[in-house]
């Protein structure tokens, strides 16, 4: 048997799923979209986001809360998270890169062999070819188009790396 809920823990409930709309609606077009959601639900969050009367967007917001109690609100939120701290994410590997490429630049061949260790797969020979390039335009005092490889294939190595862990955690 199931226990009934009391109508206070049911606009608790209800609640929550129209905040988690809000933040749906707050989320930019495009990662609306990107967001596998009921098509009702994507148009209604797509349509809020052109509503500028106060009395009307609430109300649709009330709407999305409605809609919002027919879909399993986890994904929706990992969603969310997702599309707020993913930028945060990018950054970090970013600066993980750009620590990298910065280093073997200045010498250190000890990140080297660290980043051929860690990268197996990777093109060795390749990636001591594109640092020692790399390191000649300082030298010359040429432009950084090596440099620039360099920071692009770190940056391939990685992503590379982090893809099967990705499909690993979302199935």
């Amino acid at each position: 048997m199931e226990e009934k809920k009391s109508k206070s823990q049911v606009k608790r409930e209800m609640t929550a799923l129209q905040k988690l709309g809000e933040q749906l609606a707050g989320l930019t077009e495009d990662q609306i979209r990107k967001i596998e959601l009921p098509e009702e639900l994507r148009e209604a969050l797509l349509f809020a986001k052109t509503m500028r009367k106060h009395e009307a967007l609430r109300r649709q917001m009330q709407y999305i809360g409605t809609l919002m109690r027919d879909i399993d609100p986890e994904p929706v939120e990992r969603a969310i998270d997702t599309a707020l701290h993913g930028h945060r994410v990018q950054q970090r590997v970013f600066q993980q890169v750009e620590e990298w490429r910065d280093e073997l630049l200045k010498g250190d061949d000890a990140i080297l062999e660290e980043l051929m260790g860690r990268f197996p797969a990777a093109d060795h020979q390749h990636l001591r070819q594109l640092t020692l390039n790399a390191r000649k335009e300082i030298v010359q005092n040429k432009p950084p188009k090596s440099s620039r490889t360099l920071f692009r294939y770190l940056r391939a190595l990685l992503d590379e790396e982090e893809r099967p862990s990705a499909e690993h955690f979302h199935p």
